[in-house]
């Protein structure tokens, strides 16, 4: 998927926190290209800046520096229609899904702001069968949550319903963080089965961040490892997981319990 359209490039991105002896270079001059159709792994313990580095893709803060492209056109988000046509575009689905949605809607009224993003018109008898569409891709029935509020849901439900509005809203790029992570282990597999069907079906980017090298390694193309906000190797998944070249990323590896060995906790 590789050889694919860049459709997302950052040149040279940094992200600097605070301010003299007491910052925090979270990232540090930072290049990517994403093709259309790839799946990528950002791997990295925690602080390594691999969600700093997902939030500046998706604008949610500005980086210190550096240029972010998207289709070959240097991204401008400032209006708010520039905002807006973008996250068209680039959406996510994010770790925690309570943090995302507004506690106070219902879920009809989230579906429905998904669908009001697109611009497209449609009747409510359509609006409504999209939305039961939607759910059913992700095992929800849309009647028996659809009045439901974010906290009456369990957190399996709610990363569902995450999925249930990328489907509505078909992105061109997918910003997955630890998209699994509240979900047990025997539905995991079927929701990385639904984001890769909706890879399929629109030849959606999807960017995984995570720490999780058995993800990175069977279901990506690519896999960028990051240390201290910097990447510090990039190649294909084979490449970097199974013959590392990094110090950074064997010790990764290294680290990864094996249960055919004496786990070494001290």
């Amino acid at each position: 998927m590789s050889n694919g359209k860049v459709i997302l490039e950052g040149k040279s991105i940094n992200k600097i926190f605070g301010h003299g002896a007491s910052s925090v270079h979270a990232v540090n001059n930072v290049d990517f290209k994403f093709h259309e159709g790839e799946i990528i792994s950002i791997v990295g313990e925690s602080g390594s800046g691999k969600t700093t580095l997902a939030k500046m893709i998706l604008g949610l803060i500005p980086a210190t520096s550096g240029d972010l492209y998207f289709n070959d056109t240097k991204r401008d988000i400032k209006s708010f229609k520039n905002r807006k046509n973008y996250w068209e575009n680039v959406q996510a689905v994010f770790q925690d899904p309570f943090s995302s949605f507004n506690e106070f809607y219902k879920v009809e009224t989230l579906l429905t702001n998904c669908l009001d993003l697109r611009n497209e018109k449609q009747s409510k008898q359509e609006r409504m069968d999209k939305m039961r569409e939607a759910c059913f891709f992700v095992n929800l029935d849309f009647d028996e949550i659809r009045n439901k509020h974010p906290f009456e849901l369990s957190g399996g439900q709610m990363q569902r319903v995450m999925i249930a509005r990328i489907f509505l809203i078909h992105p061109k790029v997918l910003i997955a963080d630890e998209p699994t992570s509240m979900i047990d282990a025997c539905s995991r597999a079927n929701i990385l089965e639904m984001l890769m069907k909706l890879r399929d079906e629109n030849q959606m980017t999807i960017v995984f961040i995570t720490h999780d090298l058995g993800l990175a390694y069977y279901v990506s193309d690519t896999v960028y490892i990051m240390e201290r906000g910097e990447i510090v190797e990039k190649g294909d998944a084979e490449s970097v997981i199974a013959t590392p070249s990094h110090r950074y990323t064997k010790q990764l590896i290294n680290d990864v319990p094996k249960l055919h060995e004496p786990w070494d906790l001290t």
